[in-house]
């Protein structure tokens, strides 16, 4: 029953006439960039934290979470119509989506994406609104050792789920971690790594360092020569799957939201792992694995399921334990801050309308998705024939204004520039820069709950293992680098991205 008043309060807030709109807002602007190629969420997020000053922070987070799930859907649509996935979790989209348009059954694929993101994002929703109350409650018992223990594990997931090599990996969480020491000790007073620059004794920037890294980084990597590819928008006529479609897709569309679910809350999870390991799923359960590659039904279902069910259970992590699970939730940690939010559980307790209101906005983002996407399919494939060098100049000056409107201090587009050079050279390396996003974010809070939790137990470190939860926790990250290294699970750990 408290549930129900809790969502009762939920949809109350996001059905307001301002946050309506902003949740409308964002699950455009999420489609659009999920068509764009090039465009992704953690870029687009990142742009756009300065312009959520002004807003109330309900609405900034239901817009920003708009965009995140609303990227999910509008990625499909080039996926399957010309064979660009418009984010990186819907690159699996392409292999049997583009053939389904191929064989004039693009309509079908497309309602077959859109069917399966609304199941998965009504159902992933429902649990993130279920766990919420209970993970909750549970926070409130961890103390700064548990805390630290917590996101050590979270670090560790995400070294061990990020697509690529484990030491590249753990590499880019070490210089994430590192980056975030750089200012003011809160302890000693002294400055730390700020080699005599002002400027830097409040620390490096989050903006700034995302929209470098994910921002300019994105705008250099896509300045290449891009080729055209044949739509097959003219083929778009049947729209409604056929009784055996739906035969074939309801049990992959179940799989994926499962899969999706669970992969969104581990750390480091996220939309693009659960799309390449339900991918993998559907080939190995599948009848007819023989049909994959060239049209399976199931190969959009099962992929496009997973990764909008992740993309909202990821905020599990965030809304109940302060903790994110993968580069975007990172970003939303920056949003709650910026408006003097501390995430975690006290949100619940200390600003219900805004945590349930979020919440409520999912399954309203849902349905706006819905009713948008198919209509509007003929304009944003047009979208697509605007040539990128018309449109990343425009881009550039909206991320450099938004960057100088933090501090109005040129010191801050000096730190983004720089930035930019390095995920654009991380990228080049195939190192992937999500995990330094959120090496950058937690590092700063272990060193807090580390120290805190030292000073509590006067300088004795088996604080961490005499205590039973974060013991716990602890083990659940040691069992996690001993999987990882067993030869079986290493393989099937590189296997879940070769699909692409």
């Amino acid at each position: 029953m408290e549930l129900f008043d809790h969502l009762a309060l939920g949809f109350a807030t996001a059905l307001s006439l301002q946050n309506l709109w902003f949740c409308l807002l964002g699950c455009l602007m999420g489609t659009l960039i999920g068509v764009l190629p090039g465009l992704g969420p953690v870029a687009t997020i990142a742009m756009l934290l300065p312009a959520t000053y002004s807003l109330p922070p309900v609405s900034a987070l239901i817009m920003l979470a708009g965009i995140y799930y609303g990227a999910q859907y509008g990625g499909s649509t080039t996926a399957i119509l010309l064979k660009l996935p418009g984010e990186s979790a819907s690159v699996v989209t392409t292999l049997d989506g583009y053939q389904m348009a191929r064989r004039g059954r693009a309509g079908v694929a497309l309602a077959t994406s859109a069917i399966g993101s609304f199941i998965a994002g009504c159902v992933s929703t429902l649990i993130l609104a279920a766990f919420a109350i209970p993970l909750t409650e549970a926070a409130f018992r961890f103390g700064p050792a548990e805390y630290f223990s917590l996101m050590l594990l979270g670090l560790i997931g995400a070294v061990v789920l990020s697509s690529g090599s484990l030491i590249k990996a753990l590499a880019m969480i070490l210089l994430g971690v590192l980056l975030g020491l750089v200012g003011v000790d809160t302890n000693s007073g002294v400055a730390r790594y700020a080699f005599d620059v002002p400027e830097l004794t409040d620390g490096l920037g989050f903006v700034a360092l995302a929209m470098g890294m994910f921002g300019f980084a994105e705008i250099a990597g896509n300045l290449g020569p891009h080729a055209t590819q044949e739509s097959f928008v003219r083929q778009v006529n049947r729209l409604w799957p056929a009784r055996e479609d739906f035969r074939r897709m309801f049990p992959a569309i179940l799989r994926g939201t499962a899969l999706g679910s669970a992969l969104g809350i581990l750390p480091g999870g996220g939309a693009t792992l659960a799309s390449f390991a339900a991918y993998s799923l559907e080939k190995k359960v599948s009848r007819h694995p023989g049909e994959f590659g060239q049209g399976a039904i199931e190969g959009v279902a099962g992929p496009e399921s997973a990764n909008n069910a992740a993309a909202q259970t990821s905020f599990i992590p965030l809304l109940t334990l302060g903790v994110p699970a993968n580069a975007v939730m990172a970003l939303m940690v920056g949003a709650m801050m910026i408006h003097n939010i501390q995430p975690g559980p006290q949100v619940m307790v200390s600003n219900p309308a805004l945590f349930w209101g979020l919440i409520a906005s999912m399954w309203i983002g849902n349905v706006l998705l819905v009713v948008l996407n198919l209509p509007l399919l003929g304009i944003w494939t047009r979208l697509l024939t605007v040539p990128y060098r018309y449109l990343y100049p425009a881009i550039l000056a909206f991320c450099c204004v938004g960057i100088f409107s933090v501090q109005n201090t040129p010191f801050d587009i000096y730190q983004a520039v720089f930035f930019g050079f390095l995920g654009y050279l991380l990228v080049k390396l195939e190192c992937e820069p999500a995990p330094l996003l959120l090496g950058f974010v937690l590092g700063p809070l272990m060193e807090e709950h580390f120290r805190r939790a030292m000073m509590i137990a006067e300088g004795d470190w088996t604080t961490f293992v005499s205590r039973p939860l974060s013991l716990g926790l602890l083990t659940c990250a040691a069992l996690l680098v001993a999987a990882v290294s067993l030869p079986k699970i290493r393989k099937g750990r590189e296997e879940a991205f070769q699909e692409s």
